[in-house]
């Protein structure tokens, strides 16, 4: 699939056209392996610049998933090239694919077993407000 591209990724897609499951299920697939791709040169970039405790690589990808996943929900009428396919591509597949409530949590809790509360108690804090204070946002001013 890597040897494809995207272009090719995008005409099997219309291939499965037909097969609306099909097509979904190929949607999901592909916007997945680009979140998660996308995800992994977030952590690998926020190395160059922060190695602390915090873990502000999954925060990054968080609020960026946020802020996708907030501007095709709240915008979608308005982007004429969202159909259902891609819609799904982006949320399901790539928001799914970025966001990473699974190591967050597990990040929260190794900060709770090594002893360090304090960064605990700020991961859920920043996680949770400003994921959510970004959503109304968008929502704010897309509506």
């Amino acid at each position: 699939w890597m040897d494809m591209g995207f272009a090719n990724c995008i005409f099997i897609l219309f291939l499965f056209k037909k097969n609306h499951f099909m097509s979904s299920l190929f949607a999901v697939f592909v916007g997945g392996g680009l979140g998660a791709v996308f995800r992994f040169l977030i952590g690998k970039y926020v190395l160059f610049f922060y190695q602390g405790v915090f873990p502000l690589s999954t925060l990054i990808a968080n609020v960026f998933s946020c802020v996708v996943l907030a501007l095709i929900m709240f915008k979608s009428v308005d982007f004429k090239w969202l159909n259902d396919h891609v819609i799904l591509l982006l949320t399901v597949g790539f928001c799914g694919g970025l966001s990473t409530f699974s190591t967050y949590s597990l990040e929260t809790f190794e900060l709770l077993k090594n002893g360090s509360f304090g960064w605990a108690v700020l991961n859920f804090m920043m996680s949770t407000l400003v994921c959510i204070s970004v959503i109304y946002v968008v929502y704010r001013k897309m509506t």
